[in-house]
Parts: structure tokens; C-alpha cells; sequence
């Protein structure tokens, strides 16, 4: 009888130990694939307001980056730890930027590609957005 309660206190303890090995796991996998989720979600709103305003700027000082268009206006605001866009928070860490304005590496001013290279992700993982030159930004 004793040994029939040994042998079932080490198989309960046992599965316990698998238990809480898959949860930490499981725990992994979603804390990736949460990350993967923001970062996707940042570089799809990147794209999208790239290409939906006519007018871009960086300003350094603020670290800010400013879309306008006739109709309307859209900030980001690079911090430490994240991106805040309007009222949207990304929880994302930016190692560097790069900005480009026709091809060549600028720190400051109008701008039509960003390069965003990302901190505490699995992998060095890096944005590139552009924007494609319309007839608006050749006459101003």
C-alpha cells in the first residue's frame, strides 16, 4: 500500500512538471507571437499612411514623425519603449532610424522612406516603408 501511494505521488509530481513546462511554452509562443502581431500592425499603418498623405516630416528634436494632407493629419512619436500614433500604442522599442528623402540619408526635414530597425525582438527585425513620388511633391 505504501509503495502504490510512492509511485503515485511521483507520477502526480511528474505530470505536474510537464504541466508547467508545456505552460511556459505555451506562454512563449504567445508572447511571440504577440510581438510579431504589433510589429505587423505598425509596418501595415506605416504603409498606409506613407502612401495616404502627400506630405511627410521628421523632426528630430521631437522625434516625431508628421503626415499631412489637404483633408487631415496623423503624428507618430518614437520613445524608448514605443510608438504612439494618435490615440494607437505599439509597444515596440526602436533601435535606430533611418530616414531617406530621394535616395539619400537625412536626420531632419521632409521625408519619403523610413528605415525602423526594432530592439527586444527574437530576431534584429527592421521596417523599410517608402513612398512613392506623385506629381504633389514635384511642384512644392
Amino acid at each position: 500500500m505504501l509503495v502504490v501511494i510512492i509511485i503515485s505521488t511521483i507520477v502526480v509530481g511528474m505530470a505536474f512538471s510537464v504541466l508547467r513546462m508545456v505552460q511556459q511554452h505555451m506562454w512563449s509562443i504567445e508572447k511571440y507571437i504577440s510581438k510579431n502581431r504589433t510589429i505587423t500592425s505598425l509596418e501595415q499603418s506605416l504603409w498606409i499612411d506613407f502612401n495616404r498623405y502627400s506630405s511627410i516630416n521628421y523632426n528630430s528634436e521631437k522625434s516625431t514623425l508628421f503626415f499631412k494632407s489637404e483633408l487631415d493629419s496623423v503624428t507618430y512619436r518614437f520613445d524608448t519603449e514605443l510608438v504612439v500614433k494618435n490615440r494607437d500604442t505599439f509597444r515596440l522599442a526602436t533601435k535606430t532610424k533611418h530616414l531617406f528623402f530621394d535616395g539619400n540619408r537625412i536626420e531632419s526635414g521632409k521625408i519619403d522612406a523610413l528605415k525602423l530597425i526594432l530592439e527586444k525582438t527574437p530576431i534584429e527585425k527592421s521596417l523599410f516603408v517608402y513612398k512613392r513620388k506623385d506629381a504633389h511633391q514635384f511642384m512644392n
